[in-house]
């Protein structure tokens, strides 16, 4: 098998036209390699019967039925354009009935004394087990799509699941047939593995239940390996950078803590200590301190890096948003600059006599500690001495973002904060030999926000709560999932609430909008009128999930808030609670409720502990991007899972660290080139494989 054939674009394939390519390239599907690594996200086994009646079926409940059925009769049920096909079948233990919704043209195929391989969803509706989602084939000795196990993809756009199972198949029996097997023979049978086409086979077409299993637990552990391969090289290119150890003098850092208005919380302390310790060592800090919401991370950060700035070094702080960058620079200025600190301030909306100005001072060491956005990765943005980074949210970072930062100095220290506590030894398998900090205690004073349930329809009621808080000089935040209305969701937004907040439900009280598409200088000034509580009540998308600290804001209001993962509910409801006053949450839900979004609803309400709300986090959606290898969303591996699969990742671990320990030349660029082609972008970025 040769590189470039896997590299080929899926348009290549018979039957990918224009708009199929469009719709690939929107799930990152581009090259042959891609289609063959779009792994199934379910499967229907279309080889075990199962009749209509098996089984007591409660009125709810929903039955997979995989059966041979004869067509009875049909008649056309309702009037008008809404007339629709219904269709009497029956099988061996009973009748049921086929709504053809959208489908009348049927009545020619679905003929009464016709038989058919059908495969439905069936319930009860109208005493009567119905099906209007199933999909059937004509009776014969060789079926196309029954007797077998089928593949069932994530799809986009107009994709059908045919097109894409025609398309997989097809790469396969061209280009994955072909493939090698990329695990070290010795691995592949210590662990009875399958050769790597076979399990490509079967993990897309498999035979039977058995065959998939096998193919799937293969697949994943090769997956596991390289991951744990890619992090090893890095961890011990890291462990190759050596310094002198290093001493600093902590003047600077004790004026500021004299200085202010509170006293550090034990982990705060603590936290600071082994930061000191760290940046004294022969090897650069690699350091993840993970707190709640309002748990003081940040100033932990300043004061860290004041060690560094009084030792002649700089120190850059890099945040996800603009409006937090800009907060932690005030933020900086306000704690730092009285001891000498020189603070500046980067992001893309710098005009460019400004940045000129600043680049300039940057280079020549008169600024001290550069806090700015995605900017601070600019080619032409060079520091004088840069010694520490400081990575805020760093989830929401991409390794390559972090490293292109970290390349501006020799051996910088790197410090990366997160409010989404990681779960210590699923950070050791993504992170190495990454060293975790934690915060643990609130600020003294901080009170836990009383959190409450609305159903939609009620939200009078918390108009009238809020309405009290707000004649108290408190202020409110009003939180919607949508900018603007849309035709396809019927939920509130931000533009129109914005309206009507200001004219009907709080017309005394100010009132300002924020949403990702209000200009920065605009977002600036409606966020320093609502600090100075000149604006009461502020109207606004997840924006202002992260870092925005007011401590007079004693109301969060979340609309629809059954659209809201858990961390950003739980995100959300930091922004209130971060004075001493009792703070509130109102989370407004719609009626009707998934079972997800019930659950997580039940955890905001009978959960203040950040902590724990990761941990269910983690249960309810995976392990999120706790790496922040992929530049947006969840960590997602192609097909193993770091929770379910990870025994298999302890294994894999272990045998990738005992490879690169006696034998590193065994996985050659060559071994892996076919390999990294498959498992590449966005699970595994390059600098993975390169060990930066």
């Amino acid at each position: 098998m040769f590189l470039g054939e896997l590299e080929q674009p899926v348009n290549s394939l018979p039957g990918i036209g224009p708009a199929s390519v469009r719709d690939l390239s929107s799930m990152d599907i581009r090259t042959i390699a891609d289609l063959l690594c779009h792994f199934p996200r379910d499967y229907e086994n279309r080889m075990e019967q199962k009749p209509l009646y098996s089984q007591l079926l409660a009125p709810e409940e929903t039955r997979t039925v995989n059966t041979v059925i004869k067509v009875i009769d049909q008649e056309f049920i309702g009037w008008g354009r809404k007339q629709t096909l219904k269709v009497r079948v029956s099988d061996e233990s009973g009748e049921a009935f086929l709504v053809c919704f959208g489908r009348n043209f049927l009545a020619d195929t679905l003929k009464p004394g016709r038989v058919f391989y059908l495969y439905g969803k069936f319930n009860y509706r109208y005493n009567q087990l119905q099906s209007s989602t199933f999909e059937f084939e004509p009776w014969s000795e060789v079926p196309k799509k029954f007797g077998k196990i089928l593949p069932v993809y994530p799809l986009a756009g107009k994709l059908a699941q045919a097109t894409l199972r025609k398309a997989i198949h097809g790469a396969f029996q061209q280009y994955g047939k072909y493939l090698e097997d990329e695990v070290p023979p010795f691995l592949a049978e210590k662990y009875a593995l399958m050769p790597k086409h076979k399990a490509i086979r079967e993990v897309h077409f498999p035979e039977n239940e058995k065959s998939r299993e096998e193919a799937l637990r293969t697949l994943k552990y090769e997956e596991l390996f390289y991951l744990q391969i890619a992090i090893g090289r890095r961890t011990r290119k890291r462990q190759e950078q050596t310094r002198i150890t290093r001493t600093f003098a902590d003047s600077m850092r004790s004026q500021v803590i004299q200085r202010l208005p509170f006293d550090l919380t034990p982990d705060q302390k603590t936290v600071l200590q082994e930061i000191q310790q760290d940046i004294s060592g022969v090897h650069p800090m690699m350091r993840l301190l993970q707190g709640d919401v309002g748990s003081g991370k940040t100033l932990v950060a300043f004061l860290s890096s004041l060690l560094c700035i009084e030792a002649g070094l700089q120190v850059a702080f890099m945040a996800p948003t603009e409006l937090l960058a800009k907060q932690h620079a005030g933020n900086a200025s306000l704690y730092l600059e009285p001891v000498g600190v020189r603070v500046g301030f980067l992001s893309s909306s710098i005009h460019r006599e400004g940045r000129k100005n600043l680049i300039k001072a940057l280079a020549s060491g008169e600024v001290h500690l550069l806090i700015g956005t995605h900017a601070l990765f600019s080619g032409d943005v060079r520091f004088n001495n840069l010694g520490m980074i400081v990575v805020d949210e760093q989830q929401r970072f991409g390794v390559l973002q972090r490293l292109a930062v970290m390349g501006k100095g020799k051996v910088p220290d790197l410090l990366m904060m997160t409010a989404t506590p990681i779960p210590r030894t699923m950070a050791l398998t993504v992170f190495g030999d990454i060293d975790i900090s934690t915060i643990h205690t609130l600020p003294p004073g901080r009170k836990p926000v009383i959190t409450h349930l609305a159903r939609e329809g009620n939200e009078e009621k918390v108009y009238v709560r809020v309405r009290e808080e707000l004649k108290k000089g408190n202020q409110a935040y009003f939180v919607y999932p949508l900018i603007r209305q849309s035709e396809k969701l019927d939920l509130k937004d931000t533009e129109t609430m914005f309206q009507r907040i200001s004219r009907e439900l709080f017309p005394d009280f100010p009132a300002g909008l924020i949403h990702s598409r209000v200009s920065e200088e605009e977002k600036e000034q409606t966020m320093e009128a609502f600090t100075r509580g000149k604006i009461k009540i502020l109207v606004a998308t997840s924006v202002v999930e992260v870092g925005v600290d007011v401590p007079a804001a004693t109301c969060m209001v979340i609309e629809h808030a059954e659209r809201f993962g858990l961390s950003a509910l739980h995100q959300l409801r930091g922004r209130v609670g971060r004075g001493e006053k009792q703070s509130y949450a109102f989370l407004i839900f719609s009626e009707n409720l998934t079972d997800d979004a019930r659950l997580r609803l039940k955890i905001m309400k009978e959960n203040s502990d950040g902590f724990r709300i990761s941990e269910e986090d983690l249960n309810l959606r995976g392990p999120g991007d706790i790496a922040g290898v992929r530049q947006s969303g969840y960590f997602r591996l192609k097909i193993a899972d770091i929770i379910r699969d990870f025994e298999l990742l302890k294994t894999a671990k272990k045998d990738a660290g005992q490879i690169l320990d006696t034998d590193p030349g065994l996985l050659s660029e060559e071994h892996t080139a076919i390999r990294e082609v498959l498992l590449r972008s966005p699970s595994f970025p390059d600098e993975l494989f390169d060990g930066g």
